[in-house]
């Protein structure tokens, strides 16, 4: 609900020309061993290795998105090397071992994703620019249920290196502009995501 802090990271709702997100991801490799939590909903990157990690910017004008950000982390999938087992999880639990890690990652920069504001966010700022109200972390999130529980800031700019675009409101029975902590419609803004910018890894 719109007036309860209840953030949920990004989720994919559907692409900039209002197309559906049909569920595409890309698999892309988490290194055996890595020590940080990933979760259903964190924007995460590519780093120097060609592996994925959790993104630690604020996404903001002082703390900018590196260069390898490539997309929101949906899952995981590895083999258990004590059971021999195919595991798929909603998250990436700290410190897994294995071989073959894979990250389900939506890596369409044109995709459109609902999340929740750390305050209110009025129809004025339709159209700036908004960052995460917390760097994401290990601790950003649910181990439970393997969701995100990253805010977006409620405090809004014009700056172009400011990590995400404000394109809509949620607007519903339990969710509408203005509210206490305001369900935005956001993507990557200009030049942010990897594959929009001219600069390699």
């Amino acid at each position: 609900m719109a007036t309860t802090a209840t953030p949920y990271g990004l989720k994919a709702v559907n692409h900039i020309g209002g197309t559906p997100y049909a569920g595409s991801t890309r698999l892309l490799p988490i290194a055996s061993g890595y020590g940080t939590n990933i979760y259903n909903g964190s924007v995460v990157q590519i780093v120097a290795a060609g592996t994925i990690e959790i993104v630690t910017d604020l996404g903001n004008n002082a703390d900018q998105f590196p260069a390898g950000v490539i997309g929101v982390f949906v899952g995981v999938t590895y083999t258990d090397p004590n059971l021999g087992t195919v595991v798929f999880r909603n998250n990436f639990p700290t410190g897994t071992v294995a071989d073959d890690i894979q990250a389900y990652v939506i890596d369409d920069p044109d995709v459109i994703f609902q999340a929740q504001a750390d305050g209110a966010v009025t129809q004025a700022d339709l159209g700036q620019n908004t960052n995460f109200a917390a760097v994401q972390s290990t601790t950003t999130g649910d181990t439970t249920n393997g969701n995100s529980n990253t805010a977006v800031s409620s405090t809004t700019a014009t700056t172009a290196t400011i990590a995400f675009r404000i394109v809509d409101f949620v607007d519903g029975p339990k969710s509408t502009v203005g509210d206490a902590f305001t369900d935005l419609l956001i993507k990557f803004n200009a030049g942010i995501h990897s594959y929009d910018r001219g600069l390699g890894i």
